[in-house]
């Protein structure tokens, strides 16, 4: 004991000190008893919390396990061409299973989304694959001219070659544009209505597409500006640098992706996976007509989760992934035409 506290102790009294330190004792006591209580009941509730999330997963596994497990048995039993009624059928359950996938994904680990959408995509890659070997549409644009039967035709100079419309081993209901530099690319709500569009090895080129795809598919694309209207399902970015992506869809995957910007309307949560310097933005692009194509497309307008997005190489849950960030306000494009 210090000499000051000694001495001032020593002129009040012995009665007077102890009745001091029981004062004291009873508010110190108190503040543990509150601190305890408060730590007794945040482990309470993170106890509960986790048990709510191990409930729902369980939930998720027990709806989507065995309808993984029936399709991917119905694929291996189908024969190798099956009727479009049966891929119909196969389709719409299929469907289904993502939209399980999307509406569970917030509360599901990066591992069981990860491994789901790995099991959905072989599903679809086996699908696809039955589809091919039905009967295939040929695959034209309207703008595609056809060749004259005698001698080869005349090649026009570079800067009046009119666009071709390409797009490798096409689904019968598939449509885009491919390896085309500097070129302002439109498609019309009648060319692409519920069709997969693929936009592949594109450089320096602006792509308007007004209408409801079922599927978007962008590849290779670089340095490339790209609107389209309401995707009905997916958008799978792929090896894409420098360009400014602007749709609404279901779902959006995107992989070895960098210095690319999305103004995104998203109903479930973006996926990034080997990205770096990824900006997000609401979407904002308009057309007459988009209302309905949003009908079409079946999203929920009012629903949109654009700055909420899972970074499969980032799985710190107390720190915010490096690899992407959202556009301040001041910095977004608010003109499109």
């Amino acid at each position: 004991m210090e000499p000051t506290v000694a001495v001032s102790e020593a002129l009040r009294g012995p009665g007077e000190v102890d009745g001091d330190r029981l004062g004291r004792l009873p508010e110190r006591l108190q503040k543990r008893e509150q601190e305890r209580i408060r730590e007794t009941e945040r482990r309470r509730e993170e106890k509960e919390s986790q048990a709510v999330l191990e409930e729902k997963s369980g939930y998720f596994s027990a709806g989507f396990e065995p309808e993984r497990a029936a399709l991917e048995e119905q694929l291996s039993a189908t024969d190798s061409v099956c009727e479009p009624r049966v891929l119909e059928e196969i389709t719409g359950r299929l469907q289904q299973l993502q939209k399980l996938l999307n509406d569970s994904m917030r509360f599901l680990s990066p591992y069981d989304i990860r491994k789901a959408q790995e099991a959905l995509t072989r599903l679809q890659a086996v699908l696809d694959e039955k589809r091919k070997l039905q009967q295939p549409k040929k695959f034209a644009f309207k703008s595609r001219k056809k060749e004259p039967t005698a001698g080869p035709a005349p090649q026009p100079p570079p800067d009046q070659q009119t666009v071709p419309a390409k797009v490798p081993d096409p689904e019968p209901s598939s449509c885009g544009f491919q390896d085309l530099t500097s070129q302002v690319l439109f498609m019309e709500p009648a060319e692409i209505q519920q069709r997969d569009l693929l936009l592949c090895q594109l450089r320096d080129c602006t792509v308007t597409l007004r209408g409801s795809p079922a599927t978007l598919h962008l590849r290779g694309l670089h340095g490339c500006r790209v609107l389209c209207g309401p995707v009905s399902s997916s958008v799978f970015v792929d090896g894409c640098t420098d360009c400014i992506f602007t749709f609404p869809c279901q779902q959006l995957r995107t992989h070895s992706t960098s210095n690319t910007r999305f103004y995104l309307h998203v109903t479930s949560r973006a996926i990034i996976e080997d990205c770096s310097g990824l900006y997000f933005a609401p979407f904002n692009w308009t057309y007459d007509g988009i209302l309905q194509d949003y009908k079409v497309s079946g999203l929920d307008i009012t629903r949109n989760n654009w700055n909420q997005v899972d970074d499969f190489n980032w799985l710190a849950s107390d720190a915010s992934s490096p690899n992407w960030c959202v556009i301040p306000e001041d910095s977004r494009i608010a003109q499109w035409n």
